[in-house]
C-alpha cells in the first residue's frame, strides 16, 4: 500500500433517487468534504443510509471505490463522471482489488480499519446513472470496490495516507472473493477459504455458508444415488 491514500471523502444523506418513472430514498448521491470528518464505528459525520437491511452498519462503515476504475467506466458510459460516481465515501489512489485482501488492517488519518467483504452493488447504482445494465457490468467486471469496518474511530480527510498495518496469512483478495460469490459459485475449496477469513462481514459468511451446504447436501445425493441398487 506504498503511496496509498483518500483522494476524495464523500457523505451524503439520504434523499429521493430517480427511478422507473418515480423516486426511492437513497443515501447514493454524496458530495466531497474538504475538511476533518471523524469516522466512528456506524460510518462517517454527515453520511447516511436509506435502507439499513443492506446498507450501513459496522461491517459496511465505509463504502471504497478507486479512482483507477473511473477511467474504464467512463469510457463505458460514455459521458464523464463527477464525483462519488459509484455512492462511495472514500474514493482512494493506488488501491484495487487485487492487492486488497479480506481481513487486511489499515490505518487511514486517525482511524485504523478493516477490509470486510467486496462491494455489492444495487439497483440504485443503474439508477443513478440511468443504465440499467450498470449494475451487472460492475460485478460482472469484478471492479466493485470494498467496504471497511472501523476498529479505531478517528479522524479523515481528503489526502488522507492509507498505510497497511496487518494482513491475515493464507489471506484472500478481494478480486479472488468477488470470483468466489459471483463466477465460480461451484468452487467449494475457494468458498472454505474465503469462510476461513475471521474478517469476513456476516452477510457474506450467511450466504456462502448456505451455499456450502447445498454443495455438500447435493454432493452427498449424488453419492447415494449411484451406491443405491438398481
Amino acid at each position: 500500500m506504498t503511496g496509498a491514500r483518500v483522494k476524495q471523502v464523500c457523505v451524503g444523506l439520504p434523499a429521493p433517487l430517480s427511478y422507473r418513472g418515480s423516486t426511492v430514498p437513497s443515501g447514493f448521491v454524496k458530495t466531497p468534504v474538504n475538511w476533518p470528518l471523524w469516522l466512528g464505528e456506524e460510518g462517517l459525520d454527515g453520511d447516511g443510509q436509506a435502507d439499513r437491511r443492506y446498507h450501513g452498519g459496522p461491517d459496511k462503515a465505509v463504502c471504497v471505490y478507486p479512482s483507477e476504475h473511473y477511467p474504464f467506466w467512463s469510457g463505458r458510459l460514455i459521458r464523464p463522471l463527477g464525483p462519488a460516481a459509484f455512492g462511495e465515501n472514500f474514493t482512494t489512489a493506488g488501491l484495487t482489488e487485487t492487492n486488497v485482501c479480506i481481513g487486511d488492517i489499515v490505518k487511514v488519518g486517525g482511524a485504523v480499519v478493516e477490509v470486510s467483504q467486496p462491494r455489492q452493488p444495487c439497483f440504485k447504482l443503474a439508477a443513478r446513472h440511468d443504465e440499467p445494465r450498470l449494475t451487472l457490468w460492475v460485478q460482472e467486471s469484478g471492479l466493485t470496490g470494498w467496504y471497511f469496518r472501523v476498529l479505531r474511530p478517528g479522524a479523515v480527510r481528503a489526502g488522507s495516507r492509507m498505510s497497511l498495518v496487518t494482513r491475515p496469512p493464507e489471506a484472500v483478495s478481494v478480486q479472488e472473493a468477488n470470483r468466489v460469490m459471483h463466477v465460480d459459485k461451484q468452487d467449494q475449496a475457494g468458498i472454505q477459504r474465503l469462510l476461513a477469513q475471521d474478517a469476513l462481514s456476516t452477510s457474506w459468511r450467511a450466504t456462502l455458508e448456505k451455499r456450502l451446504a447445498r454443495h455438500l447436501e447435493d454432493t452427498a445425493a449424488r453419492l447415494t444415488g449411484v451406491h443405491d441398487p438398481v
